[in-house]
């Protein structure tokens, strides 16, 4: 199957690669709370943001496009771009019952996001070899939000230190900080919201 790979399918791994050892980290600093651990699982997020540029430039440079190459591109990018940074807040101290839930639903906009897309694709490049806008905000955008959670590491507000506190609402508690995630989320699968693509 590697043989079958083209030069932008191993810039797509490595995306997903940042992904996954954005997981990790975030994993770790759950065990030992050290701060290097934070911030490196941070780092992971625009160097997946790098990764998955590149695939596509490479990709239209040298005609090499491909349905392997799309969905491994879909997939990469729920990993990086979905899974991650939801482990990552997570991992920052988002762990009310209502918190769960809102990154659920953030991870599931996402993986809804990137369907659509691969699905209406075609219809909206109208012939050219690229899609001339995003309908909602494409999936890359967490990476504002993994910016917003290292700004907090530096500042020392993870965990219990959260800006807004925690709120008790009903059998479960929310920290309003998650309804930034609830707010990127429902931005991905809107149909109303049109970005050119650059």
């Amino acid at each position: 199957m590697v043989r079958g790979f083209h030069l932008a399918d191993f810039f797509t791994l490595a995306n997903a690669a940042c992904g996954v050892a954005m997981i990790f980290l975030a994993m770790i600093y759950v065990g030992n709370s050290s701060a290097a651990h934070f911030f490196a699982a941070a780092a992971m997020a625009p160097a997946a943001f790098v990764f998955d540029v590149l695939d596509g430039r490479i990709a239209r440079w040298r005609h090499t496009h491909s349905a392997l190459g799309r969905e491994l591109d879909s997939l990469s990018d729920v990993i990086s771009f979905g899974v991650a940074p939801a482990a990552l807040g997570y991992a920052a101290g988002l762990r009310g019952g209502w918190d769960w839930i809102v990154l659920i639903y953030f991870v599931c906009c996402g993986v809804s996001r990137l369907a659509r897309y691969n699905v209406t694709a075609e219809s909206l490049s109208a012939g050219s070899d690229k899609v001339a806008y995003f309908e909602g905000t494409p999936i890359p955008t967490s990476v504002l939000l993994v910016a917003v959670l290292a700004v907090l590491a530096w500042q020392e507000r993870l965990g219990e230190n959260l800006y807004g506190g925690v709120w008790t609402l009903g059998p479960w508690d929310l920290h309003p900080l998650a309804l930034m995630f609830l707010l990127s989320g429902t931005l991905m699968i809107s149909k109303t919201l049109r970005i050119p693509k650059l």
